[in-house]
């Protein structure tokens, strides 16, 4: 585990985001990055294009939790 140092106006975004979405402020930090990184690396794919891949490769059936 390292520091990574961002601005104050950066901080209190991911404050607030981490609030509404129900994270800590380091794991949506870290999500945030974790998209950042894979949309850059696929510049074609959308955000819910990420999100989905991201939820089959961790073997989360979408289908399957909308049904319950």
């Amino acid at each position: 585990m390292g520091i990574v140092k961002i601005n104050d106006d950066l901080h209190e975004e991911v404050r607030r985001a981490s609030a509404v979405l129900c994270r800590s402020i380091n794991a949506q930090a870290e999500f945030w990055m974790k998209i950042g990184m894979l949309a850059e690396a696929n510049p074609t794919l959308s955000f819910n294009d990420i999100v989905k891949m991201q939820l089959e490769a961790a073997q989360v059936r979408v289908a399957d939790v909308a049904a319950a």
